[in-house]
């Protein structure tokens, strides 16, 4: 018996967090509707809903982001409510608004809260205000690149140019000595606005091999906020997530406690309710600086999942339907996830085509997210993500055993994928340690280009 208000849940988005969702729903059941584009035709998402409803063709601003065609499928269906997944319409203030006016539930934050975190330079001010450490940097976003370069010479090289409305490391630009500043300056700015339609950027220090850290923040709407501890997602290559684990090997229990209360307090100085996730740069003295808050439900929250038992896309439904929560409980273990993208394993560029082989690890403490299955086509129009791997076990060592093991008994043929990547990263001695930063990628491929470059022919 379904005891929300929700009948029917359009999931605006695909892939396998449009499969996650639908399973939410239907063990709260609740019915669901898919959207696809044309590429996206026999996709499992469409497979699994309840009904499914084409959008539009492959490109995704005539699709996935077609808020017209969007709420038309929510209205022809009767859909009462809305969840965007990640990505997309995800974090798009102007859809969770046009959601409202059609009377159409966005199972997300308000509007004023995704405008609020989703201009970086407001949401860093607005942390200031109440008290959570900010990287040192523009107030705001900067007038012009004179007052930008007089105010990367008071922080001090390198800074980090950054669009006020970005994500995803677009529009974002390293700079390392003063002389390069223009041209990244300039770049930064072109690149924002092809991405966002904003050439708004501000400046920030930039710290050099520090660990990205994030909290995963719930609000019930009832005014009350769980912290559900941290994730570590330093393994990144040009600002994308490889691997998230929880807890992060690097946090004491002091700083994991400071960090979850400062989160805490992000989120209650911007009215949030919902799932959502405040991120920080935590330096090599275990300073802790905000860098921004993603006002959705992340690609890594079954890291989160697994450690505490609890159901972050359960919690987000009955949140919009105006329900109570649990409160989460304590966290057991150690979890890790590999995001396995259709890609080569070295040089991270995308392999689309069908997939011949799919053979998923199983067995204790595993799970995997994916949303393709044998014969199934990577289109080239999407993210490459295929799969979420995600591993438990009662310490990190075990943790790390059994993701190896896993990873060895994933079988893919047809694409490349990057699990070769992941198996060499997991024997390296430095993440063993579990040491290692933002910076720790780039070495260890050159390291491994150097090795296959003197391997002896067979």
């Amino acid at each position: 018996m379904n005891p929300l208000p929700f009948r029917k849940i359009l999931v605006a988005n695909r892939g396998e967090i449009a499969v996650r969702v639908i399973r939410a729903c239907r063990e709260l059941g609740i019915r669901t509707v898919a959207i696809y584009s044309t590429a996206d035709r026999e996709a499992l998402h469409v497979q699994m809903a309840d009904e499914a409803i084409c959008v539009g063709p492959p490109e995704t601003n005539l699709s996935y982001r077609n808020i017209p065609n969007i709420i038309s499928a929510a209205e022809i269906t009767q859909a009462e409510a809305i969840h965007p997944g990640y990505g997309f319409l995800s974090e798009n203030a102007h859809f969770a608004e046009i959601c409202q006016s059609a009377g159409v539930v966005f199972i997300g934050p308000s509007p004023e809260s995704i405008t609020l975190m989703g201009d970086k330079a407001r949401a860093k001010s607005l942390m200031r205000e109440t008290g959570v450490p900010v990287v040192p940097g523009s107030e705001g976003a900067v007038a012009s690149e004179e007052e930008a370069i007089v105010l990367a010479r008071d922080i001090g090289f390198p800074v980090i140019i950054k669009a006020s409305a970005g994500g995803g490391g677009r529009g974002m630009r390293i700079v390392q000595h003063e002389g390069d500043f223009p041209n990244a300056y300039q770049a930064a700015q072109t690149e924002a606005y092809q991405a966002f339609g904003s050439k708004e950027v501000y400046i920030e220090k930039y710290f050099i091999n520090p660990r990205h850290v994030e909290i995963q923040i719930l609000s019930d709407g009832r005014g009350k906020f769980y912290a559900l501890g941290e994730r570590d997602c330093s393994i990144q290559r040009r600002h994308q997530k490889l691997l998230e684990e929880a807890p992060s090997p690097f946090l004491t229990t002091k700083l994991r406690n400071e960090m979850s209360e400062a989160a805490i307090r992000a989120a209650k100085s911007a009215d949030y309710v919902n799932a959502g996730t405040i991120e920080f740069l935590v330096d090599d003295k275990r300073n802790f600086f905000f860098i921004e808050m993603n006002t959705r439900i992340q690609v890594e929250h079954p890291v989160t999942e697994t450690l505490f038992g609890y159901d972050l896309v359960k919690a987000q439904i009955r949140i919009a339907a105006g329900k109570p929560i649990e409160a989460p409980g304590k966290p057991s273990g150690h979890a890790i996830e590999c995001r396995i993208n259709a890609e080569d394993p070295w040089t991270f560029s995308p392999s689309p085509g069908t997939i011949k082989l799919f053979r998923l690890p199983g067995g204790p403490g595993v799970r995997v997210d994916t949303a393709f299955f044998e014969g199934a086509n990577v289109p080239s129009h999407y993210d490459s993500l295929i799969a979420k791997l995600i591993v438990t076990g009662k310490n990190r060592d075990e943790a790390l055993a059994r993701m190896e093991r896993a990873l060895s008994e994933f079988a893919v043929e047809g694409i490349k994928t990057t699990i070769p990547f992941h198996l060499y990263l997991l024997h390296d001695p430095d993440f063993r340690k579990g040491q290692y930063s933002t910076g720790s990628v780039e070495p260890l491929l050159a390291r491994r280009l150097k090795e296959a470059e003197t391997k002896p022919e067979p």
